[in-house]
């Protein structure tokens, strides 16, 4: 693979990589050890930061493209890991789980690898299987308490 091929291949490969980070945000405790413990070769994995939790200020803009104002705080956790091969893991969510966060971490940076890609692919499709099934619920739930309102044309007075 030629250098063009390469950097044509990146946006696509990025894009892989931050879905899945979005996922693993997304995942619960019991997803994320239930897929480390599934890992026979479980791999050495040293932390780099944390993990940590803090405050991140959330921003809004009016009808979404006003002028940006602070909506408040909210709290977040991340963290941040290298395998003993070398690659690095980066995990983030809202609360404050860093469990949670060091597991999106060690995923993340084992998606990177060869030997252990199909196995967070695996849980990729888990984790979204399990949010569309939410989002369906939700919709289900939503759509039972809709009310239609019409109005009746009355005859002339």
């Amino acid at each position: 693979m030629d250098a063009t091929q390469k950097h044509e291949a990146l946006p696509d490969a990025a894009a892989e990589r931050r879905e899945g980070i979005r996922l693993l945000a997304r995942a619960t405790l019991a997803e994320l050890v239930g897929a480390w413990e599934a890992i026979a070769d479980k791999p050495d994995v040293a932390p780099v930061r944390g993990p940590e939790t803090g405050l991140v200020m959330v921003r809004g803009r009016i009808g979404g493209g006003g002028d940006a104002f602070n909506l408040g705080e909210a709290t977040v956790s991340r963290a941040t890991v290298r395998l003993a091969s070398g690659e690095i893991g980066h995990g983030q969510m809202l609360g404050t789980d860093k469990e949670r966060a060091r597991f999106a971490a060690i995923f993340d940076a084992l998606f990177q690898t060869e030997r252990h890609r199909l196995a967070v692919e695996k849980l990729h499709r888990l984790i979204a299987a399990r949010i569309d099934a939410e989002d369906r619920r939700k919709a289900e739930q939503t759509a039972a308490t809709r009310v239609d309102f019409f109005t009746m044309v009355r005859g002339d007075d």
